[in-house]
């Protein structure tokens, strides 16, 4: 986290150092989970691209410690706030209260819940990244790169240390190793972006490839992925390729994420498991993984067969898919099976903070430090150098001359 004006009148990043959070994307993890419900019988996670470790250190307090954030304190909430308006009635369960509305106040995120949160057990948490990470109670680190053959291994084997190093499962065995498989893997990676959005788009959607591939290898049936992706023109297209593997694909927008942002996250809900004929290892942006995908397959995961027998009516057909989402198909157009726009959904309290404005600071601020300053930033060399050779173009800093 930064120190510049702007982000000392953003109130998530003030929030994130006031709660003790590394950093601000954490309330982003926290209004994900509040909307999707992704810690629910969760015991085997995966943080890919996890410096400097915020979304570890919500999962380690939500899974290790039995802190109460997102959907467990919201949920908490509700069963609080009907306890006191109906003080004879029965108490509700989770389903019930999750369709009384989704209101949490930012203030109340870490306040700890006093019901019905409670640690779980046999939780194993694995966080990897090309930085070291510090430590966080129950949280194995790795040093690695996702994008290497070797990582899914390694990755497994700090999942269950008691057992020998498994080779990582693949297509043609989907139960290998059913024992060591993830029930949740999380991705906030992102290149440093340049400012050229279409270069930025194709390079954070080549990283979600490499973090698909991933989890494709080590996700159990049914499981969940949820990564970063910036929104771009040809975004559908990987939405469709994350259709053929999962039964629920959405695009998520947290509050705490900028609306002046590309940033969004996709959230696969569902694994199915890897189709015959697709090649992992030829990316899933090569032709045969076009060709091993049928145009059939996903316009029937779209549509029931009830659904496509309705008629067109002045030329469009409205359909009404059971998640609620309303298709309109228009009589001319051209289908394209390969393309599939995701339900965009947008998460967290809308009378919250606003992560694009800038909010006044009270007279008595005190400026705090970062609460987990970068371990071994790689531009830490180049400031050094930079430092020794006396500033920018020799004129400025320690060792320029003043004269």
């Amino acid at each position: 986290m930064g120190k510049s004006s702007k982000d000392k009148r953003d109130a998530y990043y003030r929030l994130a150092k006031e709660q003790g959070w590394r950093a601000r994307s954490a309330f982003k993890l926290i209004q994900l989970d509040e909307h999707f419900d992704l810690f629910k019988d969760v015991t085997r996670v995966v943080d890919l691209c996890a410096a400097p470790g915020s979304w570890s250190q919500v999962l380690s307090r939500v899974l290790i410690t039995g802190e109460g954030f997102g959907r467990r304190r919201w949920e908490e909430k509700q069963r609080r706030h009907r306890s006191i308006i109906f003080p004879h009635e029965p108490s509700t369960t989770s389903e019930d209260a999750s369709q009384e509305g989704d209101c949490e106040d930012l203030d109340t995120l870490s306040a700890p819940a006093t019901e019905l949160l409670q640690p779980r057990e046999n939780v194993r948490i694995v966080a990897i990244d090309l930085q070291p990470i510090s430590a966080l109670p129950g949280i194995t680190t790795l040093v690695g790169d996702i994008t290497h053959p070797s990582t899914p291994p390694r990755i497994l084997a700090a999942l269950n240390p008691e057992t020998s190093p498994p080779s990582a499962p693949t297509s043609s065995s989907p139960s290998q190793h059913q024992t060591h498989l993830v029930d949740l893997i999380l991705s906030d990676g992102a290149p440093d972006v340049t400012g050229l959005h279409d270069l930025d788009i194709y390079i954070q959607s080549s990283l979600l490839s490499s973090a698909l591939s991933l989890a494709l290898q080590i996700l159990k049936p049914g499981g969940t992925f949820v990564a970063k992706i910036f929104r771009g023109k040809d975004i559908d297209l990987i939405f469709a390729q994350m259709r053929c593997f999962f039964d629920e694909v959405h695009c998520a927008k947290p509050r705490s994420s900028r609306a002046s942002s590309l940033e969004a996250f996709v959230v696969c809900r569902g694994f199915t498991g890897v189709p015959e004929g697709v090649n992992l290892k030829a990316g899933l942006g090569s032709e045969g993984f076009m060709k091993s995908s049928p145009r059939a397959t996903l316009s029937s995961r779209r549509l029931d067969a009830e659904e496509k027998s309705s008629e067109f009516v002045d030329g469009q057909r409205r359909t009404l898919r059971p998640d609620g989402i309303t298709i309109l198909e228009f009589e001319e157009d051209e289908v394209d099976d390969k393309r599939w726009i995701a339900p965009f959904v947008a998460c967290g309290d809308l009378s919250a903070w606003d992560s694009d404005a800038t909010y006044h600071l009270p007279k008595d601020r005190v400026s705090l430090d970062p609460v987990q300053p970068p371990t071994a930033p790689p531009y830490k060399r180049a400031l050094e150098m930079r430092r020794q050779m006396g500033g920018a173009y020799g004129k400025t800093g320690k060792g320029a001359n003043t004269s």
